[in-house]
């Protein structure tokens, strides 16, 4: 992995992807307790900045390749950036997703044109399932997080931020990524090495999966003992991966721990402060930011708003935070 892969995943996403802008409240700067940034990557195309690396996934394949169809393993977002690049490219998609997941995730992929394929998540690998698949169709299996070419689609992002913040004069800030796996995260690192050394990436996580706070203390790579049970459904993955680790572990802050609790009030400040929709998982950085004051420093603070795939269900419960 390296900004060279960063780069061409810009130009072959240039016109294809959106280009989030940062959005600022005076009313979250005074919750935070400093000048708050908000790149909602819930705008990108499916509702998430997957598309992202779905996209540079999908059109970094040979042509002959690509037109054997693409597998790819994901709770929702994943599943829709890799479906919608897949359909554009008129490519074949089978998607493994887990049967909790929030159905319109699951209505979102199929209508993006894929083969949604359920397995249960506490009993199935999803990653054995993807691999028999792959090899019995031909298919090229894309993983959420732990592929070069996706990490430098997320990359992306950090090349827009680091734009930005130069734009707008912010400098030595901390950036607060809504971490599962570290795709996003370590993407977002290595853009900021090569283009914003004094933006310091920092993942938030949800109590009870910071699988990537806890290997950052130790050191080491940590694993989670559950794989469900928060609704940061998003970001809950097993550990960090073999690739995104050793660039988290070289250039991540420490990481940042929320409750289920923190990221639906923090949804409902996005909503009511912004008019932007947010998942839970996707609001996890905006919770760390508004939450987590104590533990960060600087004037300014970034945050990512990963994704805005929520039930409405789900975002009744996060309004109901603000009566």
């Amino acid at each position: 992995m390296n900004i060279d892969m960063i780069r061409a995943a810009a130009s072959r996403l240039d016109g294809h992807a959106r280009r989030t802008p940062l959005l600022n409240s005076p009313f979250l700067d005074e919750m935070a307790g400093r000048r708050l940034w908000i790149k909602p990557e819930c705008l990108q195309h499916t509702g998430s900045f997957k598309f992202r690396g779905g996209w540079s996934a999908v059109s970094a394949l040979e042509p002959e390749t690509r037109a054997r169809g693409v597998i790819a393993f994901s709770s929702g977002n994943h599943a829709q950036g890799v479906a919608l690049a897949a359909q554009a490219h008129g490519v074949p998609a089978v998607i493994v997703m887990p049967s909790d997941c929030p159905a319109m995730k699951i209505d979102n992929t199929r209508a993006y044109g894929a083969e949604v394929v359920l397995y249960d998540r506490v009993r199935e690998s999803r990653e054995e399932i993807g691999a028999t698949l792959s090899e019995e169709r031909g298919l090229t299996l894309i993983r959420p997080y732990d592929e070069p070419q996706v990490i430098a689609g997320q990359g992306t992002c950090g090349l827009e931020i680091a734009e930005d913040a130069n734009r707008l004069g912010i400098k030595d800030a901390d950036v607060i990524v809504c971490c599962g796996g570290g795709g996003l995260t370590s993407g977002i690192a290595l853009a900021f090495e090569a283009d914003a050394p004094t933006l310091r990436v920092r993942p938030a996580e949800p109590e009870g999966f910071d699988d990537v706070a806890r290997s950052l203390r130790s050191g080491g790579i940590e694993r989670n003992n559950h794989l469900s049970g928060s609704i940061c459904d998003a970001i809950v993955s097993p550990q960090p991966g073999d690739i995104t680790w050793p660039i988290l572990h070289r250039l991540a802050g420490p990481g940042l721990v929320i409750s289920d609790d923190e990221a639906l009030q923090a949804m409902g400040h996005a909503f009511s402060r912004l008019k932007v929709v947010a998942e839970p998982g996707g609001a996890a950085a905006l919770a760390a930011a508004l939450f987590r004051a104590d533990e960060i420093n600087g004037e300014d603070v970034i945050v990512t708003i990963s994704g805005g795939n929520v039930d409405p269900a789900m975002f009744a419960r996060a309004l109901e935070t603000l009566a």
